[in-house]
């Protein structure tokens, strides 16, 4: 009885092993298209009071924790992503209910902080594991790109809060808009466009603001560059 009961697990894992090998890759799409929605579409619209995007967001976030599971099943990493959601609940419900909370900041810029921390642990380990180079792979490289634009959004959004007159044109208060000006000051940086309607004034913010110029350059020239070169090499065997 013992022997068929290990038997019958011994089954499951490698049926379970087998189903994470088969749709991981493909997942990194997903949850690249789940996160451009979410920064791009989701984000605008409750910056123009839209606020029933905010739950959409919320509800990208929980397939994004389903897809995160198949490719990874660190326990660890279900715990963070698990308390991040709850927090996000919590915020939502607060700002639906009640008049605007000073520590829905701090709330949300963890949660997306830890999110984007433990997102691109997970992530990267299935992009640079061993094996075949696929596209899946490379859009999954692009999906850290965008996780490193989240990161310092967030830090930005605390540099804001903590930092008297840390950024000229945003107020860093609690509102629907806030999210998506700390984004977009995000990625004007980590591309390099620089429009110059916000502007990092305290030394700390502009020290981020080094450090996400930086990576940006660095990021698709030696990373992403290097990917791609290795799937064309592929291909062409």
């Amino acid at each position: 009885m013992k022997r068929r009961s290990h038997d019958a697990a011994l089954v499951d894992q490698i049926g379970n092993l087998r189903f994470r090998q088969k749709h991981r890759d493909r997942l990194l799409t997903l949850l690249a298209v789940l996160l451009m929605l979410t920064m791009f579409v989701f984000a605008p619209l409750q910056a123009v009071d839209i606020y029933i995007f905010h739950g959409f967001a919320i509800a990208a976030l929980l397939v994004i924790i389903g897809g995160m599971l198949i490719i990874s099943d660190s326990p660890l990493a279900l715990v963070v992503m698990s308390v991040c959601f709850a927090g996000n609940i919590v915020v939502f419900l607060m700002r639906l209910f009640y008049p605007p909370w000073p520590y829905n900041i701090y709330i949300l810029a963890s949660a997306w902080l830890a999110i984007a921390v433990t997102l691109g642990v997970v992530v990267s380990q299935a992009v640079f594991r061993r094996g075949r180079i696929t596209y899946h792979r490379i859009v999954g490289a692009i999906l850290l790109y965008q996780l490193i634009a989240i990161v310092f959004a967030a830090l930005f959004a605390f540099a804001g809060i903590l930092l008297p007159d840390a950024f000229k044109g945003i107020s860093c208060e609690d509102n629907s808009g806030l999210a998506n000006s700390v984004l977009y000051l995000s990625f004007v940086t980590l591309t390099s466009t620089g429009y110059g309607d916000i502007v990092p004034i305290h030394p700390i913010a502009r020290s981020l603001c080094n450090i996400e110029s930086i990576i940006g350059q660095l990021y698709p020239a030696t990373l992403l560059a290097r990917l791609v070169t290795l799937e064309l090499r592929q291909s062409d065997h």
